[in-house]
């Protein structure tokens, strides 16, 4: 196992997790059937995001808060959901990264999907 300390580090670990992402039955739909994700963009910008998050470089421009809501608005994206993307992203970090900034990538995870939970559920409410 190795640290995560590099660009090339978090482009191996976001892609290994979208990998799992499209197959999931509880949150592939909304990348492949809601949002349609068009990979070649939306990878780069979570490669940028984690560097930033991580790493403090500030690579990433976007509002990855207001991206999620025109989703919530055709499916709600429940707590289960958020539950599930970080039982994806911690195992992808477990299989392939060890140390400080690895248990930071989890950790910052777990304040993001509670953030975006909250907001989702918000939102829903208005």
């Amino acid at each position: 196992m190795k640290k995560l300390e590099s660009r090339e580090d978090i482009e191996h670990l976001v892609n290994s997790f979208y990998t799992k992402v499209v197959k999931d039955e509880t949150i592939g739909f909304f990348f492949n059937d809601i949002a349609k994700v068009d990979w070649d963009k939306h990878l780069p910008k979570m490669y940028s995001f984690w560097e930033s998050v991580l790493f403090g470089q500030m690579t990433y421009k976007g509002n990855p808060m207001g991206v999620h809501f025109p989703i919530n608005e055709v499916r709600a994206m429940e707590q289960k959901h958020f539950d599930r993307w970080l039982e994806l992203w911690r195992t992808t970090i477990e299989e392939n990264f060890v140390g400080e900034n690895a248990d930071m990538a989890i950790y910052k995870s777990e304040n993001i999907a509670r953030l975006m939970a909250f907001k989702m559920e918000l939102a829903r409410r208005l």
